[in-house]
Parts: C-alpha cells; structure tokens; sequence
C-alpha cells in the first residue's frame, strides 16, 4: 500500500481528552457524553440505579403527580402559611418513606425538639391505623399525658413506655422503622449548609449505597456565617447549597419554605409569595404550596350552603406550583386531622372552583 493509499490521519479515531482543573475551591472535571453513558451502562449492569429511581413519599395523588415520587438530586420545596400543615406533611412524607424501607431519612428541625416530634409520631401512627375512624387514636397533646401516667405507674425501674396500652400499638410501629428516620435539632451555630453536606457524606461512609432523603424545616433558619446584609442573599446561598448538596451527594432533599408579608395577606397563596429570594423558584425542582380550602374555593360553592363551607375547613389544597418532570399548576386536596398531627394520605384532585390570585409579570 502507497502512502496515498493510507487513510487520513484525520479520519483516526480521536486521542482521550483527559480534562481537569483543579483548584482553591474544588475541581472541575468535564466529562464527555460517552463516558457518562458508559458510567451509566455499569452502574445499571451492577444494579446502582438509585438516581433513577423514584422515592414514594406516601402521598397517592401527589407521587402519581410528580411522577412516583422524589428522586436522587431533586429539590423539593413545601411552602405555605403559618398553621396550614407544612410540618405535619413533611414529618408524615419523612415517615412514610422510613416506613417503606427504601431510603434512610435526616430529618432537620429548627422549631422542635426530636422528643416532639417523636410525640407526634405516636399520635400520627396511633390515627393512620385507624382512618377513616379515630377508634382508638391518641391526640398529640394526651401523648404526653400518657407518658407521664406511664412513668406515675410504673416509677424509675417499672416497664416504660411499652407497658401503656394506649401507647404500644404506636410504638411498636414506630419500632419497626425507628432506624431508618433520624430526627436531628437545629443548630444556629452548627447546622450550615456545609456541615449539612458533611454529615450527609458521612452517611455515607456508614450506610453504603442506602438511599437518603434530607428535610430542613425550615430552610430560612438555616444558619450563614457570617450573617449577610440581608435574608435575600442569605435565602440565595442556601438554596443555592441545598440543591447543590442534592446534585453532588445524590440525595433527596426537601424544604419547607417560610412565605413572605404579601403571602400572609394574599388570599390564596402563591409560590411568588415564598420569603427571600426568587432563587427559591430557579433552584427548586418540585415546589408544593399549601392553603386551606376554605379561604382560597370561590365562593359560590360556600354561599348557599353553610354545611358545605364548614366541611370545606377540614381540608387542604395542595397545588403543585412547579414540577420540573411532569404536569404542574395541578391542585390536590387532602382531609387534615391536626389533632393527631396527620393527613389523610388518600388526597383527591379538586373539584371545586379556585380562587387565582396568580400574578404575572411582564
């Protein structure tokens, strides 16, 4: 073969790129198609398909919704105003997927003590055991009575709680799943975004590949040091870092967001009217805004029936504001016993007209 018969040194296959820039702050490894979709082609080959594979939160209708569930690197945020559930819905979402057995869950709480919320667990599970009845469903505030009676009857060295028959159906439930959810305090001085990362990357030094999904009630109370000019900024960064936390550490992550001035005056609730920063909205994968049914269906559906209007109180709207994977502006109700510190996970697409309220802007 002559050398004009040789095929072109440009129709060779290419070298490997090898690119990398390391830094003060980090690398940056860009990586090409190929060697992504090879990295994907072993990890299924292996069974590591977890990034894939949806996190059902508990919640019928809204896992069908945003598509079965959350997902490894999603951010979900949960907003709405003071009393409507944000809390009771998150905890119940934390306990349903511990439940289930698929995912450890970190559940972050700047209001409440873990002994609280472990409380209204047992009213929780004392009440999903029964629902649609109440039959035998203890009430978050009789909870704490019992665990004194348990103690007045049984003394320092009795059997303890286990021996309350109110009480042992709940925590043998609770029993069952206890090691996969972990309730851990807030701290104003510790629980930064970055120690947040660090103990999520410990998590996994202990549990291998077990999934997690991470709550933070409520991202506002998330501490920066030092504390920047003003919340928008502070909101920036740690919406900023949360999603990051969620894409680099390939976990779940949900937030419960507090709403702004206008929100708390607006009739219907919107996600415009989160606190902080409009971050909020670019970061988040799946936004969730809570409102009672009562204030926000039109009043045409109240005004000639005061019965109606009444059973209107005993719900929620969930409206699923923005969903980065599917249908969004979709809106759920589901039947709130607070008392018990639950919802009725069995929700249902509303049927009723809503109020809008939705602004837009040019």
């Amino acid at each position: 073969m002559t050398t004009k018969d040789r095929a072109p040194e440009a129709d060779a296959a290419p070298a490997q790129l090898t690119w990398r820039l390391d830094t003060d702050n980090g690398s940056l490894v860009p990586r090409s198609a190929l060697d992504v979709l090879v990295d994907l082609n072993d990890n299924l080959a292996s069974g590591r398909f977890g990034e894939y594979q949806a996190i059902p939160l508990g919640f019928g209708m809204l896992d069908k919704t945003i598509g079965g569930g959350l997902r490894a690197g999603e951010l979900m945020l949960i907003g709405g105003a003071q009393g409507t559930g944000k809390t009771t819905m998150a905890l119940q979402m934390s306990r349903n997927v511990a439940s289930s057995g698929q995912a450890n869950v970190l559940y972050i709480c700047f209001e409440h003590e873990e002994q609280y919320l472990l409380n209204r667990l047992v009213a929780l599970e004392s009440a999903l055991a029964h629902l649609p009845q109440k039959t035998g469903a203890i009430k978050i505030q009789d909870v704490r009575k019992e665990i004194m009676a348990s103690w007045m009857a049984e003394g320092a060295g009795g059997a303890g709680l286990t021996a309350n028959q109110k009480l042992r159906p709940s925590l043998d439930r609770i029993a069952r799943y206890g090691q996969n959810l972990f309730l851990m305090r807030g701290s104003q001085t510790a629980s930064t975004v970055e120690n947040i990362r660090k103990l999520i990357q410990q998590h996994r030094q202990l549990s291998g590949d077990r999934r997690l999904l991470v709550v933070v009630d409520y991202m506002q109370k998330v501490p920066m040091h030092p504390e920047p000019t003003t919340e928008a900024e502070k909101v920036t960064f740690v919406i900023n870092g949360l999603k990051d936390i969620a894409l680099s550490e390939q976990v779940a992550m949900i937030a419960i967001v507090a709403a702004d001035k206008e929100g708390l005056k607006a009739q219907r609730l919107r996600n415009h009217h989160l606190r902080g920063s409009s971050a909020i909205n670019y970061e988040a994968d799946i936004i969730l805004i809570i409102n009672e049914k009562y204030h926000i269906v039109a009043k045409v559906n109240i005004e000639f029936n005061p019965y109606q209007a009444q059973r209107f109180r005993d719900w929620v709207i969930l409206t699923v504001e923005k969903n980065r994977g599917g249908q969004d502006n979709v809106d759920l109700e589901f039947e709130k016993h607070f008392e018990y510190s639950c919802f009725d996970p069995n929700g249902r697409t509303v049927q009723e007209k809503l109020i809008e309220e939705r602004l837009y802007n040019e």
